[in-house]
Order: C-alpha cells, then structure tokens, then sequence
C-alpha cells in the first residue's frame, strides 16, 4: 500500500492543527500521540472520498474533531490511573517552563475543562478560522458559533478571574 504524495503534503502544511486537537483532548504524551495517529489515519481512510465541497482544512477539521471526540468517549469508559512518578514528572516540568509556557498551558487547561463541542469550537476560532468555516465543520449556524464562542469567552474569563481571585 503506497502513500498519495498529495496526501502527505496535506498532512505536513496541517500537522500543527492535528497536533493541537490531538493535545486538547488527550491528558498524556502517549495518548496525544496515539490520537493524533488515529486522527492521520481516518484522514488517510477518507482521503479518496473527499469531494470537494469545503476546504481541505474545513474537512480534516471535521475528521479531526469527530476521531477526537470519539477517542475521548473511549478513554471515558475505560478506568483511568496515572501513576505517582508521572504525576510528579508533570509537575516538574511546569516548574520548568517559562512563563508563556505556563499561560499557555493554563489556557489549554482551561480549554480542556469544557464541553467536547465548546472545546472544538474556540479550537477553531484559536486557529483563525471564519465564524462561517466553524458553521460548516461544526453543523451550527453562523450567528449561532457567534453566540456559542461569546459564551466560551465569557467562561474561559470567569474561570480564570475565579482561580486569580483565589491565589491571591
């Protein structure tokens, strides 16, 4: 079985945008790189199919975020354990990024609190897509991802003013 050159020039200009789903939905290293080779590999399975009638990105979203969404369901009915060294290799590490890293990483965290379809959403607005490209990956209306990402905002702001309020 040989690979469509096109289809791996597809995958290297997008590779940034699977990764980053691929990071907010998973918890752990091994995870986001199981994910983001699930979600290659359904891209892989459609690639013939594709049919034109979005964009490219509009349509590896929508297969991002559906392989995304339905690993995370999975790994939901499965018993979760970390162990205590990975834990404290977590920690270690956020005391060793600077402090972008840091803001970065509590953004993402806060990103990953949120509902499976709020989360694909602000991913795609993060990313710079038109509230019209999200209606077309999402199946909402273009005033709806309006209001939807408004709210997201609005969340995202509240959770983070709540835990400042609460350090200092």
């Amino acid at each position: 079985m040989s690979t469509n050159p096109n289809f791996i020039n597809l995958i290297s200009s997008h590779e940034g945008m699977l990764y980053k789903i691929a990071s907010l939905y998973t918890n752990s290293r091994e995870d986001k790189s199981d994910l983001y080779q699930e979600i290659v590999f359904q891209l892989y399975k459609s690639f013939d199919t594709f049919q034109g009638k979005s964009k490219r990105s509009t349509w590896m979203y929508r297969i991002a975020l559906n392989t995304a969404i339905t690993h995370l369901k999975k790994a939901k009915r499965q018993l979760q354990t970390t162990a205590f060294s990975s834990q404290m290799t977590e920690v270690m590490e956020r005391f060793e990024e600077d402090h972008y890293e840091e803001q970065r990483s509590y953004l993402y965290a806060q990103i990953k609190a949120l509902n499976i379809v709020d989360r694909g959403i602000i991913l795609l607005y993060l990313e710079g897509s038109s509230y019209e490209e999200i209606a077309t990956i999402t199946g909402f209306t273009k005033s709806n991802v309006g209001t939807k990402l408004n709210r997201i905002k609005d969340k995202i702001k509240r959770n983070i003013k709540t835990s400042y309020d609460g350090i200092r």
